[in-house]
């Protein structure tokens, strides 16, 4: 008689000889049978709020499914309590006894517990109040879903084209295909992630439009491994997409769009946001990608030590990184502010009467002095803009005709960080108004509100 033969035999003859034994046996009351262990833990859950009383576990039967379960208890009082929830139409009408020992079971709150030894100690009284039991939610799955960007037939060229993607993906890594190519990917998300960035990618011209997402055991071996990228999936919630012209200023603050700030969805601002968007590659959603610009600006801005700067020679106003300059002078029409700390910085305000000709003479003033190098010239009948670089310093300068007056201004930075001038022009052009009449204005002002001087008598002739 075999070994497996003679266990249910040497328990029939022990129930025969002992009958209480039987009846003292813990079991569970089995209300189901689900596919999986995340489809029985959510099941679980939903036959615990209807049986608060008795804990809800799974367990496996089988290679593929899981069975939900009420217990354990005895098996007398399991009988009982069944046939009264078969009664009141709480459980289905097939559930079965299942006996608790060599029962591998897990409870809503992840424990596992041996059913081996839980027949000595889990009894549990029927005076006794269940334990709450707190579902957890069931782990997500692994993520195994790749990103495919290109494939080749021979290792050399599929070598030689990973090198390139890593200057723009540098995640990237080399699979060898089942079918004998190779394969450049980025990965492993989860499905919903992979999906998510595909498209944004896509959108953003970052990926070429015929990748495409392939399960982790489709892509055969890894011969030269990438880094997991660093791409999460959106949130169930999305925040709302802010005001387009807002939208348009940060991304010519970002260096994606140079086109007029109309605050209208045009396809510049449209492919600008995909840009961002798949440059940046911390969010697959448009709306957080502008947030999160919006608050790197701010972070900006507050390195540069942008303030209202107002100019009481030149009765100018404007926002200015005051962190980099500081007053050095005042000569004739100018307020000229110089570098602070060694920045490498400064910012010369002018304002003075005139006109179209006066607009001309004082760009060629700032062009002589070298403020703007070798400039590119915008020049209008009431504006100008000047705009050049050599190997010191970038320089910028924007002058316009209004109310009697020419007014404006230069702004000289440092050519090593170059990124930051643009970005501080756009600021002081956006910003730049006239606040006060200057302080030579305000002086004739006072002169002319002055009484005449009353006429001395003549000396009188000895």
């Amino acid at each position: 008689m075999t070994g497996n033969m003679m266990k249910p035999l040497a328990v029939l003859l022990l129930t025969a000889a002992f009958p209480g034994l039987a009846l003292a046996e813990d079991v569970f009351i089995r209300v189901e049978a689900k596919r999986g262990n995340e489809a029985a833990l959510t099941a679980a859950a939903e036959w615990q709020t209807r049986v608060g009383d008795i804990p809800a576990v799974i367990f496996p039967v089988g290679a593929t499914w899981t069975a939900i379960g009420l217990g354990p208890l005895p098996r007398e009082e399991a009988e009982a309590r069944m046939s009264a929830l078969k009664a009141a139409r709480s459980i289905p009408a097939d559930s079965l006894l299942t006996p608790a020992a060599g029962v591998n079971a897990t409870t809503l709150t992840g424990q596992a517990m041996n059913q081996a030894d839980a027949g000595s100690n889990a009894a549990t009284s029927p005076d006794a109040p269940a334990e709450p039991v707190v579902a957890e939610p069931p782990a997500p799955p692994a993520p195994d879903r790749f990103i495919r960007l290109e494939a080749f037939q021979d290792r050399a060229t599929a070598d030689a084209a990973l090198d390139q993607w890593r200057e723009n993906i540098p995640e990237a890594g080399l699979w060898s295909l089942p079918n004998g190519w190779f394969a450049i990917a980025a990965g492993p998300l989860s499905e919903a992630a992979a999906g998510q960035w595909l498209a944004a990618l896509k959108e953003g011209k970052a990926i070429p439009d015929d990748a495409l997402i392939t399960p982790e055991a489709e892509m055969g071996s890894n011969a030269t491994p990438g880094t997991t990228p660093d791409w999460p999936e959106n949130p169930e919630t999305l925040p709302e997409m802010p005001d387009l012209t807002e939208v348009q200023e940060l991304l010519g603050w970002a260096g994606f769009y140079d086109g007029e700030i109309d605050g209208q969805s045009g396809p510049m601002t449209r492919a600008a946001i995909a840009s961002a968007v798949a440059a940046q590659r911390r969010t697959a959603s448009a709306a957080q990608a502008m947030l999160d610009l919006g608050q790197a600006r701010d972070a900006w801005r507050q390195e540069m030590g942008l303030e209202v700067l107002q100019d009481d020679y030149t009765g100018l106003s404007l926002i200015a990184p005051t962190r980099m300059i500081q007053h050095d002078r005042n000569e004739r029409a100018l307020s000229i502010y110089g570098p602070k700390d060694e920045s490498g910085a400064a910012l010369i305000l002018f304002s003075t009467p005139g006109g179209a000709q006066e607009m001309q003479d004082m760009t060629g003033l700032v062009t002589a002095l070298g403020w703007v190098p070798a400039p590119t010239r915008e020049i209008g009948r009431t504006s100008a803009v000047l705009s050049g670089r050599n190997e010191t310093h970038i320089g910028r300068s924007e002058a316009r005709v209004a109310d009697g007056h020419v007014e404006g201004w230069v702004l000289i930075w440092p050519v090593a960080d170059g990124q930051n001038a643009p970005r501080i022009a756009a600021e002081i052009a956006k910003s730049f108004a006239r606040s006060q009449p200057s302080a030579a204005e305000r002086a004739a002002t006072e002169a002319e509100a002055q009484p005449p001087a009353e006429a001395q008598p003549a000396p009188a002739a000895n």
